[in-house]
């Protein structure tokens, strides 16, 4: 299992190919990742790479990290992110990992933070039907409805689909293709949707469902 890399979700956009099929994707924006630290499993317990992305003004920078990366020996970065790997699949200290770390094709997991949508009813967090439009129903047309028992239980259950906060999570969907790379831009174009909003990050990895086949 190979380590995976920074991205910024650009937006989406269409592709029409050769024969006039017409392919939405999403595009991400994948700079130059470099390999801060390399974990393993006689020093640290467990394999792992830790990579730095995207520059940072060094004002922005906490006197912390600072220190971190005077020790490392590299200038601040403004992304840092670790990831598992196997044994096998451990980079060396230093070595940049940029767009062509992937090829077309390729099935990928994509991580994000979905966007936040605030407090939500439970028709639109749910898709929970409503109430009836008629026959009694009065000024409460969306809400969930009776969400209790009778004297026995006596209570709500833990889990309840209720109103509450919808979106602003972690997310990943798995299994998605790689359309195609621009390697002068250092853009992957993958099919259909990402978690996330617009310049927002992701994390990008090889897929591990595929792996396991």
């Amino acid at each position: 299992m190979r380590t995976g890399l920074i991205a910024k979700k650009i937006g989406m956009t269409q592709i029409f190919e050769a024969n006039g099929l017409q392919v939405p994707v999403t595009v991400l924006q994948i700079e130059p990742c470099r390999v801060l630290e390399v974990k393993s499993q006689d020093k640290d317990g467990y394999d792992a790479v830790k990579l730095g992305s995207g520059s940072v003004k060094p004002q922005h920078v906490s006197k912390p990290l600072k220190g971190y990366f005077s020790k490392l020996g590299f200038e601040p970065l403004k992304l840092i992110k670790e990831f598992r790997v196997t044994a096998e699949g451990l980079p060396e200290v230093g070595a940049e990992l940029k767009v062509d770390f992937f090829q077309n094709g390729q099935l990928v997991d994509v991580t994000g933070t979905s966007i936040g949508k605030g407090f939500a009813g439970a028709m639109k967090r749910h898709n929970f039907g409503g109430l009836r439009a008629s026959h009694g129903v009065s000024v409460s047309h969306r809400s969930h409805g009776s969400t209790g028992n009778r004297q026995d239980p006596g209570k709500v259950f833990k889990n309840k689909k209720m109103a509450g906060h919808m979106g602003a999570r972690r997310v990943t969907k798995m299994n998605l293709t790689i359309h195609s790379i621009d390697f002068d831009k250092n853009l992957v174009f993958i099919k259909g949707s990402v978690p996330g909003s617009k310049n927002g990050v992701v994390y990008i990895r090889d897929a591990i469902k595929a792996i396991a086949k």
